[in-house]
């Protein structure tokens, strides 16, 4: 972590989310090994496709100043292009499952909670309809098809959890004072509800 943690600082000031989130995001997808390579084809740090890499603009996936930089960037993107009214931190965790499912798949299950009666603006909410989106009575009402929801899931409540750990041992990077970001940590920190869902199955 010390020798990549300026890096993550330098997204934090990019994209507004915090330094820890993304580090945590990095661990969930590499171990922070920038020459990891899936056998779906995604490498790097921050696990990109060559799709994805190419859309953001970076030439080598396996360059972790790149691959941090560009993985901070596409959450970012998929942070800001859910509906606006989605508050954090359950905008944070939806985008981070998009980041593992895609858009497509994400806006599908929450097509799909709504028919259930489920809320598609809480976390907790879809994280227990997002696994049904690998379930033919469930995909085949969606244009995005089957999904590997659960997966999905389980990523994002493994940075949960680790992103909390680095919160309690690593201080808040704060190279200035700014009014508004995007994700701000301690709006975290305050909701004990949210807190004590973390153990929540």
């Amino acid at each position: 972590l010390p020798l990549y943690r300026p890096h993550f600082q330098e997204a934090q000031i990019r994209t507004g989310i915090d330094w820890r989130v993304l580090a945590a995001l990095a661990y969930q997808e590499s171990r922070w090994e920038p020459l990891a390579t899936s056998p779906t084809g995604v490498r790097g740090m921050m696990m990109l496709t060559a799709d994805t890499a190419d859309y953001l603009g970076i030439n080598n996936r396996l360059d972790p100043v790149q691959s941090i930089r560009a993985g901070a960037d596409y959450l970012s993107e998929l942070h800001d292009t859910l509906p606006e009214h989605i508050r954090n931190p359950d905008r944070l965790w939806l985008a981070l499952a998009a980041y593992n499912l895609g858009m497509g798949h994400l806006n599908g299950a929450r097509y799909l909670a709504k028919t259930l009666g489920a809320d598609p603006d809480s976390w907790y909410e879809m994280k227990r309809v997002l696994p049904l989106i690998a379930k033919p009575q469930y995909y085949r009402r969606l244009k995005s098809g089957k999904g590997r929801g659960g997966e999905a899931v389980i990523m994002t409540e493994n940075i949960r959890i680790y992103a909390d750990i680095l919160n309690r041992f690593e201080p808040p990077y704060e190279p200035m004072k700014r009014k508004s970001e995007k994700f701000i940590w301690k709006s975290f920190q305050a909701r004990p509800d949210t807190d004590a869902m973390l153990g929540a199955p």
